[in-house]
């Protein structure tokens, strides 16, 4: 699935809502160009969300990037705007893989008590066992009963690794107005993980 130059110059932003929209209709063409265009951007941000999973992780870079592609298109009514939207939204189905995947695994270690993770602590050591996962999902699940935007700026930030420009542009809300909702999340994980105890 690598990248080539003619398929890079052929596809641009403006044609990619068309890819998408024939891709889910069964065009195995659309559906190739689709991949090409965004694959090596897509197998970045799932080396950066397993990059912080344990050293035994099952799942691979590939298999995360599979996995998030069924999902997406697996579903009815996916609707994409642009490179930077559908990024986005493989974003988040690769975080729900990934939580999917722990739930899994504690589940066939039986029932006990998960470890609490502050998001702090998340950010500082970059580690992210199962536990931790289901922690932050579950308070990332509650904040975005109070505030989606701020959720998203979360998942595309902490999970997503994306720099400010690009979360902001994936959301589309100004830089001031990402800092702002990133600064109101970290609070508010903050006090929903007990980092405040």
């Amino acid at each position: 699935m690598r990248q080539s130059a003619s398929t890079e110059t052929a596809v641009n932003e403006s044609s990619l809502a068309e890819l998408v929209s024939r891709a889910r209709h069964g065009d195995a063409g659309a559906s190739t160009a689709l991949i090409d265009t965004v694959y090596p951007e897509l197998r970045r941000l799932a080396r950066h969300y397993l990059a912080g999973e344990r050293r035994e992780h099952t799942l691979q870079t590939t298999a995360l990037v599979n996995e998030a592609w069924l999902r997406l298109f697996g579903a009815n009514g996916v609707a994409v705007n642009d490179r930077s939207h559908l990024v986005a939204l493989m974003a988040t189905q690769m975080r729900r893989a990934l939580v999917d995947h722990a739930r899994h695994r504690n589940a066939a270690k039986g029932p006990g008590a998960g470890v609490r993770v502050t998001l702090d602590q998340a950010l500082e050591l970059g580690l992210r066992p199962d536990e931790d996962v289901l922690a932050l999902d579950e308070a990332l699940q509650a904040l975005e009963a109070v505030d989606p935007r701020a959720a998203k700026v979360v998942e595309l930030r902490f999970f997503g690794g994306f720099e400010e420009t690009e979360a902001a542009a994936a959301i589309g809300i100004s830089i001031a107005t990402l800092k702002r909702d990133w600064v109101f999340a970290r609070a508010w994980l903050f006090d929903r993980l007990g980092g405040g105890e």
